[in-house]
């Protein structure tokens, strides 16, 4: 199959993706109450939709992980086991961890230092400063662009960053990826602050998926590579 085509898999999950969201701007402005407690709530629909696709990517690494250990660099491995252990982390922070699924209560530590006062690492508030807002948001942000932009474009021009990403086992993004990650920050920026961020956390996590699942250099995952 060629790089520039698309499965249906591909086809329906951008078009599931964007249709939510823009059912979500339209609802933050005709019904936010509807949109904010119950759309966009925390452990309602949007977040059980964003807990999926990092779900499915650590099952899909750690597949490749057990086929593939035997045959690849070591590096190829670390990577494999690193993006399944990003995305077992970002559905448990998601989740707080169960905390409010089983109704548990957050230590003390947790009550003193989380700003929503929940069992989780990106509410923590630490010598006054956001956790989220510093290393969830903007680092984060920043790290997606130089993968986003970057990386695609010096991995086709230099032969030595193409052996690397590739010896690496790191996934490329497509150039359609790349687009409807823009098409989504742009959509995300009609909608008024408050849950604009679960939304963006559910468009981000699906792409996510994408690039895992069908990264430029997919056939680094094949056995016979």
């Amino acid at each position: 199959m060629s790089q520039t085509t698309l499965t249906k898999a591909e086809i329906f999950i951008i078009y599931f993706v964007l249709g939510l969201i823009i059912f979500g701007i339209v609802l933050s402005r005709t019904d936010p109450y509807w949109f904010e407690f119950t759309y966009a709530v925390e452990d309602g629909f949007i977040e059980w939709m964003t807990i999926l696709p990092l779900l499915a990517a650590m099952i899909i690494s750690l597949k490749r992980l057990f086929r593939l250990y035997r045959y690849r660099h070591w590096l190829f491995s670390f990577t494999l086991l690193g993006i399944a252990a990003f995305s077992f982390f970002a559905a448990g922070e998601e989740l707080s961890w169960g905390q409010r699924l089983f109704h548990l209560e957050s230590s003390s530590f947790f009550q003193k230092n989380n700003s929503q006062h929940e069992t989780n690492i990106h509410n923590l508030i630490v010598g006054g400063q956001s956790i989220n807002l510093l290393i969830f948001s903007r680092l984060l942000i920043l790290g997606a662009a130089l993968y986003l932009f970057g990386l695609p474009i010096i991995y086709q021009r230099s032969t030595a960053i193409f052996s690397f990403v590739n010896q690496a086992g790191i996934p490329v993004a497509r150039g359609y990826q790349i687009v409807t990650f823009l098409l989504v920050f742009i959509l995300i920026s009609l909608c008024p602050l408050g849950k604009r961020a679960e939304l963006l956390e559910f468009g981000g996590c699906y792409l996510f998926f994408l690039i895992v699942q069908f990264p430029k250099n997919r056939n680094i995952y094949a056995l016979s590579h």
